[in-house]
């Protein structure tokens, strides 16, 4: 077994999501990311996560991110921009980074193109800090924060183009609209991207080779038969590992 798997996969924690993802693509979310160790509190940002972690330890990641899931081609992630993240100590050339292009010091030092420096660095610097991650971190579950150790996680991300940074203070009232707002913005596939379709148990395979007839037969005969035979379930995967 390899270090990364071939595949990027993405969790979630109910049948009706991974139900969703199947009718209507991989649809971005405003999540608040630790970014305490750049001396900044939580930011929330739109995106959809995926991780290339082996199958060999896909256990440890569908416990705290759900049993239901997809695992797509890199070929796929590719085509649409999907990006590793870049895991950041606290303090180190990446850290240092980040925090000069926040630095108003810094271009006042350049004053003759001190306007011009400060819209470039903008320009990037919205895109770098939401693809960098601290080594480990706190995660904020239903309120309460989890430490995670991010570097294991193998995490790949899309952000969509276009997008607000929402400051922790501000997320509860404007997370839902920003959601709506990127909504267009999902990550859509055919049949052929998808080398995976996982649920919890093995009685709910049924449950999602039903909702694949029922629910897509836009899509033709073949295609409809490759998704079905993409499910599994973690309970097997879990048997063999």
């Amino acid at each position: 077994m390899g270090p990364k798997a071939e595949s990027l996969f993405h969790f979630t924690k109910s049948i009706e999501f991974l139900k969703g993802i199947l009718e209507n693509g991989f649809k971005p979310r405003y999540c608040l990311e630790d970014t305490r160790y750049l001396g900044i509190d939580y930011i929330a940002f739109p995106m959809s996560c995926f991780c290339d972690i082996p199958i060999s330890r896909i256990s440890e990641h569908t416990s705290f991110y759900g049993e239901y899931g997809i695992g797509m081609t890199r070929d796929w992630g590719s085509r649409n921009s999907l990006e590793p993240l870049i895991y950041a100590p606290n303090s180190g050339a990446v850290t240092d980074f980040i925090n000069d292009l926040t630095s108003v010091e810094l271009a006042d030092k350049l004053p003759d193109i001190a306007e011009e420096y400060k819209i470039v660095l903008c320009k990037h610097f919205d895109r770098i800090l939401c693809l960098t991650k601290p080594i480990k971190g706190e995660m904020l579950v239903g309120g309460e924060a989890v430490e995670k150790d991010f570097y294991q996680e193998n995490e790949w991300r899309y952000v969509p183009k276009g997008y607000d940074l929402i400051l922790h203070k501000n997320f509860e009232e404007r997370r839902d609209k920003k959601n709506s707002e990127v909504e267009t913005q999902a990550l859509k596939f055919l049949p052929n991207d998808v080398k995976y379709i996982f649920v919890k148990s093995d009685y709910e395979i049924p449950i999602i080779f039903d909702f694949i007839q029922d629910n897509m037969g836009h899509l033709p005969l073949n295609e409809i038969k490759i998704l079905c035979s993409r499910i599994t379930s973690i309970e097997t995967i879990s048997s063999d590992v």
